[in-house]
């Protein structure tokens, strides 16, 4: 379904995080007419395209939603190119011990997990640069804090329910923290400032 969104958007309903991946990607390689901004998320891609023909643009999504759609469809889910992002990580987190007593395991495998796989972005919120990464070991799957900290350290390695993230700047959160990166994923100055978008693979290494 697409909905209306404001004034300027049009809302896709995609109803699964693949598509809405696949559907960001067609629309980047191929942006239609009028459209400024592009913006996944878990199961939706929202277009904003100020002045631009709103039932023609609407017209587009559908058919590019319906090729998102097709069991034949190429996936798109590396929609960052092939290389993975290595985040190097100081496993010396204040919640290090607590999330292994929770998952049931030595704070070494709770690292060894960590490390173990490789993730994906799945969308960007919350703050700017802020990326939920997919695909964490279950056994981490872990509860928010309680009681949010008033402020979290930019750099700050943390995972809270299915999710795993790196604080792009220092921000409130409720994240449990695992450990600590110097590898700097959000820079205003940059092009694009983001070291992440939806789709960048994404791989935690023990410093």
């Amino acid at each position: 379904m697409i909905r209306t969104a404001g004034e300027h958007g049009l809302l896709v309903e995609t109803g699964a995080l693949a598509l809405s991946h696949r559907l960001d990607a067609l629309l980047r390689a191929d942006r239609p007419q009028g459209v400024v901004e592009i913006v996944p998320g878990p199961e939706t891609v929202l277009v904003i395209a100020p002045g631009a023909d709103q039932q023609r643009l609407r017209a587009q999504l559908t058919a590019l939603l319906a090729t998102c759609e097709r069991p034949c469809a190429p996936s798109t889910a590396r929609t960052a190119g092939d290389a993975v992002v290595t985040i190097p990580v100081v496993y010396d987190g204040e919640d290090l011990p607590a999330v292994a007593e929770l998952a049931g395991i030595p704070t070494g495998e709770v690292i060894a997990r960590h490390t173990g796989r490789e993730l994906v972005v799945g969308w960007l919120g919350f703050a700017p640069g802020f990326a939920y990464l997919t695909g964490l070991d279950e056994t981490l799957h872990v509860p928010r804090l309680d009681t949010p900290r008033t402020s979290v350290p930019a750099g700050s390695v943390a995972i809270a329910g299915p999710y795993s993230a790196v604080y792009p700047t220092a921000s409130p959160g409720g994240w449990r923290l695992l450990g600590r990166t110097s590898l700097p994923v959000w820079d205003v100055d940059a092009d694009p400032p983001s070291l992440f978008r939806p789709g960048t693979r994404v791989r935690f290494e023990a410093a």
